[in-house]
């Protein structure tokens, strides 16, 4: 794959011998380093086009003009089009070849630089389904008089499809009035309900005494009587009624007349409408999660950012789509069984609140709306069992990435790896300005030994994939945040961090190699990268690939944690919410019934059809806390640990006991305590009582005959019940 590189006008201390090793294209020769290629050189750039493998450009500053020379190479020089090579960009100059690290260890940032070229060498990841949207340009003002029909006035004019809803109108704010011609629909009322996403909207507000304006704006002539006639200037030229100054002496109603466009005790109702966008410039938002559906966009009362959000309606009408961020696989979720709600991790950390519960039959599942999907990837990061997963790209491209950045690092012969994942979104910025204050003298820069790697969130990967990094050859994984991310992400990635230390610590290994990196700003990124010092582990390469299998991955990085750690530990304790864990079933409260089992999304939990046996196999488990909450005894509690080696493969006996024999035929069924425990609760039962109980201690079907023997008939249907 022919790969240019270029120092940047002998900005950046590039090694074109040491690249060329660690690529090893066998296609190409060695590695020219370039000076100008955006100028002077972009000759090799349009000779590299006529290959057909991709074209790997090491410089994300000169995207556009690279990719308009393409373009024009794609014309021909006799406008036939012509084949050319698909272009790849790759930044090395911010994120590595302009901090002081890379003048004072050369050979650590070519390294580093390899590990960044081998990762953009990679091939491009299958497709993604895509989410489709549809908007026509219905957009829904909302807010106070004195800023929505000014907008609305704006908004029409360019040609957008306007709907007024009037919330009031504040003087404070300056004079209000209607437009002159009646171009569009202006409503007053209480907002009570918005729904939906771009294209597809859906707006219900309440209208009567109470909750709008007494002016019925469709019946409204705008003649002006009513404002002639109030006593307290209560009306303004938006035709809104300011409750606060008005005394209540319907001079207004008796001026509006014929028109009876004014009533202060009209009947309430509801009005609905579908909008395509909506523009709320009220001071709180419709929308209070932290990630607002694609089209609605708040603007309030700072003009400024009316201005831009106003601009950016314009860019949405058309048809759009975007990636389907996530993969569901039902028979994996563990969100609830028999009635009962086991785990809610991905609806609680939705920053969108696209996840829903939903139940048939008795089994619980989430579901997801694409629409308001923002591909955080945060529920999958969270979700114990991987039922849902990330798609864009999946957590096996990730690992491919991770691993051969780390691979190629290795082999160009440098030490302490630090992988920093970061979000395209916010952390890509960040570091980009980071790199221009360190070439600028004014920061250090990015470390010659951390290597970024982008991922569309920085919440889209967890646990297995941190840890799997480290069994890779890494010294400490850390994630970037900027501060833009929803609180809940910081909380859960912590956790998740918690829980990685833990396991770390407890197998002998140094448990600080997993950290966040808070930065708001370049002086604090600056800070907090210097800060990123390798870790002390001395682990092997681990042999095994990503798998997409969120599960299976954990399962080859604890093993390869286990079979190579310092300290060999059985058992290791993990916080509460950890995905791995036991169960403890207390032996005197356990009835044998057998619920948990049923209850169990991941059969951790095994019955034994021959005898009354509870069984369990740990590493099946995923602490989705089902059984413990479908217990009918509260006798099971949730044991959150690692337990290392084959042993968490193996089933253990967690209770045991004899099968109870139905005293008139003698055939197995149930259980001692679970007799036991229906004598106690059914002996008030009109069908047990007295002499009856001693059916209690017959199979079902022995149960029948001694009723239908021994009943006279009179209470049957009572006993029946």
């Amino acid at each position: 794959m022919p790969t240019l590189i270029c120092n940047c006008n002998d900005t950046m201390p590039l090694d074109g011998a040491a690249l060329s090793e660690a690529t090893k294209d066998a296609n190409q020769g060695p590695l020219k380093v370039h000076h100008l290629l955006c100028r002077r050189e972009i000759g090799d750039f349009t000779a590299a086009l006529d290959g057909t493998d991709d074209v790997i450009v090491a410089c994300t500053q000169e995207r556009q003009l690279f990719t308009e020379v393409a373009a024009q190479a794609a014309q021909g020089s006799d406008g036939r089009p012509v084949v050319t090579a698909p272009v790849r960009f790759v930044n090395i100059r911010e994120t590595g070849g302009w901090s002081q690290g890379a003048r004072r260890d050369p050979k650590t940032a070519n390294a580093k630089i390899a590990a960044l070229l081998a990762v953009a060498a990679l091939p491009e990841p299958d497709p993604v389904p895509v989410v489709d949207y549809r908007s026509d340009g219905a957009v829904l003002v909302l807010g106070p008089a004195q800023r929505a029909l000014p907008w609305a006035e704006r908004l029409a004019a360019m040609q957008l499809e306007v709907t007024v809803l009037l919330t009031g109108s504040d003087k404070r704010e300056g004079a209000a009035a209607q437009p002159a011609a009646r171009a569009y629909p202006v409503h007053s009322g209480r907002l009570a309900s918005l729904t939906g996403w771009l294209g597809a909207f859906e707006a219900s507000w309440e209208t009567g005494a109470g909750r709008s304006n007494p002016i019925d704006l469709d019946l409204c002539t705008r003649c002006n009587a009513c404002i002639d006639a109030c006593p307290e200037d209560a009306i303004d030229f938006s035709y809104q009624i300011d409750l606060s100054r008005c005394r209540s002496h319907r001079a207004c109603v008796r001026a509006c007349g014929a028109a009876a466009a004014i009533d202060f005790d009209r009947p309430q109702g509801t009005v609905q409408g579908r909008f395509d966008l909506v523009f709320d410039l009220c001071d709180t938002p419709a929308f209070t999660m932290h990630q607002p559906p694609q089209g609605y966009l708040h603007a309030g009362a700072d003009a400024a950012r009316q201005q831009a959000q106003a601009l950016m309606l314009a860019g949405l009408v058309g048809e759009f789509e975007k990636p389907r961020f996530f993969r569901y696989k039902e028979n994996l979720c563990a969100h609830g069984r028999n009635q009962t709600t086991g785990c809610t991790a991905c609806i609680d950390i939705c920053s969108t609140e696209a996840i829903g519960s939903r139940w048939h039959d008795g089994k619980g599942r989430i579901e997801v709306t694409p629409n308001l999907c923002m591909g955080c990837g945060a529920c999958t990061t969270v979700c114990p069992s991987g039922a849902i997963s990330y798609g864009y790209p999946g957590p096996e491209v990730t690992g491919a990435r991770l691993r051969t950045l780390l691979s190629a690092y290795r082999q160009a012969g440098a030490r302490d790896p630090v992988v920093l994942l970061h979000g395209e979104e916010y952390g890509t910025p960040a570091l980009l300005a980071l790199g221009r204050a360190a070439r600028g003298g004014k920061a250090k820069g990015v470390p010659a030994n951390v290597m970024p790697l982008s991922l569309f969130h920085p919440a889209s990967a967890g646990l297995e994939l941190w840890l799997a990094a480290l069994c890779w050859g890494a010294s400490r994984v850390a994630v970037l945040l900027t501060g833009d991310e929803a609180p809940q992400y910081r909380t859960a990635l912590l956790e998740q961090i918690a829980v990685g230390r833990a396991m770390l610590a407890g197998l002998g290994y140094d448990g600080e190699v997993l950290s966040l990196v808070e930065a708001a700003d370049t002086p604090a990124l600056d800070a907090g990268l210097a800060a990123l010092r390798p870790g002390r582990n001395a682990l092997p390469p681990a042999p095994f690939g990503p798998v997409a299998a969120k599960r299976e991955m954990l399962d080859f990085v604890l093993d390869h944690l286990a079979r190579h750690a310092p300290v060999p530990a059985q058992s290791v304790p993990l916080p509460a919410g950890a995905p791995i864990g036991a169960i403890a079933v207390d032996t005197g409260k356990c009835t044998m019934c057998m619920a948990c089992v049923g209850a169990c999304p991941s059969q951790a939990l095994r019955d034994n059809p021959e005898r009354p046996v509870l069984s369990f196999i740990e590493r099946n488990c995923v602490q989705c806390g089902l059984c413990e909450k479908t217990c009918p005894e509260d006798a099971i509690s949730l044991v959150p640990r690692l337990l290392a080696g084959d042993a968490a493969r193996r089933p253990v006996t967690l209770n045991e006991t004899q099968p109870f024999h139905c005293i008139r035929c003698a055939k197995p069924f149930g259980t001692a305590q679970m007799v036991e425990s229906m004598l106690v609760r059914l002996a008030g039962h009109p069908a047990f009582a007295g002499a009856a109980a001693e059916r209690l201690k017959m199979c079902p079907d022995c149960r029948v005959i001694d009723m239908i023997e021994r009943d006279t008939g009179t209470a049957t249907g009572a006993t029946l019940r």
